[in-house]
């Protein structure tokens, strides 16, 4: 059988034959190759090493009947010819014409109906032009967004639905929020908090159900405060407490001495 990576045909499933092609002089100098650099080529690794040998023929391919050419031309064309790309029926299309055209162009395109586009949309902006996709239906936009909008705005996303989101939020909004989230409804969200939380206000979160935020509550929360985690019910929290106990008792013991 014929593998068919060891063909060459084009998008409609015909063979590919030099013969026939309009880039014979191309072929000639060595600027294309059958099976390997081929506009034609339905595959588009070949596609791409074609415009990669032979950018400047990019502009002729920029409405292409194939979506993967037109989509590899737009990184090669010029930039005044691709605003009409970001209409094209194909993501890749608009996506790798947005990539290269002015913010103010592409701001449309935050609401296009592919998830895929809107995520790297979402990569190339900042701050509050971000904002609206703060309500994206895709969490993965929003875990995107959570990751790149100023934490000042972060605000909408304290109470987001998906557990991942939540989590980035906790990383990043302003310290004097954190508090709003000590009883979110995930462990590792209220782990984020309490490894960001003051320690004065840890004591909140003693009698977290999740070990791991108790032992984070048992390192750093006040001397004062640590008796009662000294008899709680996991072993490592136990000894966490009870060490920084031991260790509290030692400097009163020195200062005393001294």
């Amino acid at each position: 059988m014929t593998d068919d990576i060891d063909e060459a045909r084009d998008w409609l499933g015909n063979e590919v034959s030099c013969a026939s092609c309009g880039h014979g002089a191309l072929n000639a100098a060595g600027r294309c190759r059958l099976k390997h650099a081929c506009v034609n080529d339905r595959y588009a690794r070949r596609i791409d090493r074609f415009f990669n040998w032979n950018p400047d023929l990019a502009n002729a391919y920029v409405a292409h009947a194939h979506f993967e050419v037109r989509a590899i031309a737009a990184k090669h064309a010029d930039v005044f010819l691709l605003p009409p790309l970001l209409d094209d029926q194909e993501e890749t299309v608009r996506w790798n014409a947005a990539r290269r055209l002015p913010k103010r162009l592409i701001l449309r395109l935050r609401t296009d109906p592919h998830r895929e586009v809107r995520i790297r949309i979402a990569s190339l902006l900042d701050g509050a032009e971000l904002t609206p996709m703060l309500s994206d239906t895709d969490y993965y936009v929003r875990l995107v967004v959570a990751r790149r909008i100023a934490p000042a705005l972060l605000a909408r996303l304290m109470d987001d639905e998906e557990p991942e989101v939540r989590r980035v939020v906790a990383r990043r909004i302003p310290t004097d929020w954190l508090f709003r989230m000590v009883e979110d409804a995930d462990s590792a969200v209220r782990l984020e908090v309490a490894q960001r939380l003051s320690s004065d206000l840890l004591f909140w979160l003693r009698n977290d159900p999740d070990w791991r935020v108790r032992y984070e509550v048992a390192s750093r929360v006040p001397d004062t405060q640590i008796a009662e985690l000294a008899n709680d019910g996991d072993a490592l929290v136990r000894e966490m407490a009870r060490s920084r106990q031991s260790m509290a008792l030692r400097d009163r013991l020195m200062a005393i001495s001294t």
